[in-house]
């Protein structure tokens, strides 16, 4: 084609949007027709189309850390089925030692052929409910070889040439626990590679194969372009963080993530060198996925709409080495792993805020608490519940840190309390937030979560993956850590506070609380707006103690209003090296 038609900008943007237009249309489909929660829901899933030598060519409005491992899924299907691919077939996997991250997540990809002519990809990842093993939901820290974790599926041909493999589903139904939901779940992923796939050829028809396939080259170098000159205007040095997590469920020791993030000229390094070693516990994270956490954090400093392809990982290389905590090697059980993956996040924002001082962020609620029930009905019915519970955002350079969102590097949903209340055997008694819990700052952080279950089953297991109980979410440019997460069994009759990381038997009335870190504050406290003092502590999420002992502003316990003067007072001897206890 005419090399000048792939200079039109319109045209390229028609493409890019098109593209971004059908992987949501992908997880609209998978939304629509899951069946557990998890995905119909909390949304725990994400979609991909790549071209037809596998590259990734779009991502969808799901979840960066998954998107992110979509090349190595691809990269392990191509070299183990290469030229045997076939119209019609359907290839699935979830080992993390073979292009997965973790067994829960089944990668599910379909071959869009074109006549007969392999033109893309589509592709799917979605959060299954329960994978055998000794811990229901499959989330669990306590495995300690990833043998213990349930059923490790190698890429396999799910469809071939167009007829379901009757042997890998009949083995998926025999060892999870719920295969009506499990095998639903499935069967959402795949329509929703059948709606990707039915899209990308109507696309390929509009614009003509060779033109389309131009695009594409032309899309991916101009991610990769766009990162380079966001990478460029970074000043070159290398830039340390080190973040911990308070221990792996097994040993009590914690645990260091190191990161030194380099930059040279139009390059970026993220090394991991000096992280701890795989450690017993299973939140061992997988290179697809610590890769997966860079390419997120580099994403946000590139800034504007650059197309969401693997062209903008190209200027970015991970050193992880093989055998630590962030790159770990058989057997080590990974299936927590979300939570080093958060922390890596957390350890590479740390790092770029040295870069970028007015444009990164404190620290977040510090990762996503995984909580499963799972047991049997009195009619020996299983069940099993899974929902991973977020908090808020750290203070921002220019504004306080959101409250109950998502993290930064993943877009989940919230797990509606009538549904999980209709659906299972517990009652939601708390939701809301924390009053006290914000990272002080200029801009504060998010307030921290609380929700507490009442478990109405006769007996059942609930496993917890939390953390955040000794390391705090950090601050930045003087802004406080935020508060400690905790976890308590029976809050109001016989109160027994639980480590971040465990498995419990629980019995008819038991009640779990459960409260989210707090996120970090940016900037120091005393140069805060008072009038947003004000309103916080209107808002209950401050006390007037808090406002006055954290930020300096004093308040009419009656009135709310701010008493200017006490409060100049206050902020005064602050800043002059003296103290204010009253």
């Amino acid at each position: 084609m005419d090399p000048r038609q792939l200079s039109d900008p319109i045209l390229l943007e028609l493409v890019k949007h098109a593209l971004d237009a059908i992987v949501d249309e992908m997880a609209i489909a998978l939304v629509r027709t899951a069946y557990s929660n998890n995905l119909k829901n909390s949304m725990d899933m994400s979609c991909a189309l790549c071209d037809a030598k596998g590259r990734l060519i779009a991502q969808g409005m799901t979840l960066p850390l998954h998107l992110g491992s979509i090349p190595d899924a691809m990269g392990h299907i191509l070299r183990k089925f290469g030229s045997s691919v076939q119209p019609g077939d359907v290839f699935i996997l979830n080992d993390p030692y073979e292009g997965g991250t973790h067994l829960p997540d089944f990668y599910i990809v379909k071959p869009v052929y074109r006549a007969e002519t392999l033109a893309g990809w589509a592709a799917t990842v979605g959060h299954q409910l329960d994978v055998g093993g000794m811990t229901p939901g499959g989330n669990g820290c306590d495995a300690t070889e990833i043998f213990q974790e349930g059923l490790r599926i190698p890429p396999l041909r799910l469809y071939d040439e167009g007829r379901p493999v009757d042997a890998v589903f009949a083995f998926i139904e025999r060892n999870v626990r719920v295969p009506r939901q499990v095998l639903g779940d499935v069967r959402a992923q795949l329509s929703a590679c059948s709606a990707g796939e039915k899209a990308l050829l109507q696309l390929i028809e509009k614009y003509g194969p060779e033109r389309f396939a131009a695009c594409l080259d032309a899309l991916l170098d101009q991610a990769e372009r766009l990162a380079r000159n966001a990478i460029h205007a970074m000043p070159d040095g290398s830039y340390s963080f080190e973040d911990w997590i308070d221990d792996d469920g097994i040993d009590p020791g914690e645990i260091p993530i190191r990161v030194t993030i380099t930059i040279a000229g139009d390059r970026l390094i993220a090394d991991f060198s000096g992280s701890a070693p795989q450690v017993k516990g299973a939140i061992n994270s997988p290179m697809p996925f610590t890769k997966s956490a860079v390419y997120a954090c580099v994403r946000h400093l590139i800034g504007g709409d650059p197309p969401n392809n693997e062209g903008y990982f190209r200027p970015i290389e991970v050193i992880a080495p093989p055998g630590t905590i962030v790159n770990p090697v058989m057997p080590a059980a990974v299936a927590a792993r979300g939570l080093t993956g958060f922390r890596a996040a957390n350890a590479i924002f740390g790092a770029l805020a040295k870069i970028a001082p007015d444009r990164v962020f404190a620290c977040e609620m510090g990762g996503d608490t995984g909580i499963s029930f799972g047991g049997y009905d009195a009619e020996r019915r299983p069940f099993v519940f899974l929902e991973f519970l977020f908090g808020s955002w750290g203070g921002r350079p220019t504004r306080d840190g959101m409250d109950a969102a998502s993290s930064s590097v993943v877009n989940f949903s919230n797990n509606p309390i009538e549904i999980v209340e209709a659906e299972y055997p517990l009652l939601i008694e708390r939701y809301g937030y924390v009053p006290d819990s914000e990272g002080a700052g200029k801009f504060r952080g998010g307030s921290a979560l609380v929700r507490q279950y009442r478990f109405l089953e006769a007996e059942g297991t609930l496993q917890v993956r939390a953390d955040r109980q000794k390391h705090l979410p950090y601050g930045l440019q003087g802004g406080h850590s935020g508060t400690r997460s905790t976890n308590i069994l029976n809050p109001e009759s016989d109160a027994c506070e639980l480590p971040s990381k465990f498995r419990h038997i629980v019995r008819r009335d038991d009640v779990f609380r459960h409260v989210l870190a707090g996120a970090g504050g940016w900037g120091n406290p005393f140069d805060r707006d008072p009038a947003l003092v004000a309103f916080d502590v209107a808002e209950g999420k401050v006390s007037i103690e808090r406002a006055r002992r954290e930020y300096g502003v004093a308040l009419d316990p009656a009135t709310n209003d701010i008493l200017t003067e006490e409060t100049k007072r206050l902020r005064q001897a602050r800043h002059s090296g003296g103290h204010d206890s009253q």
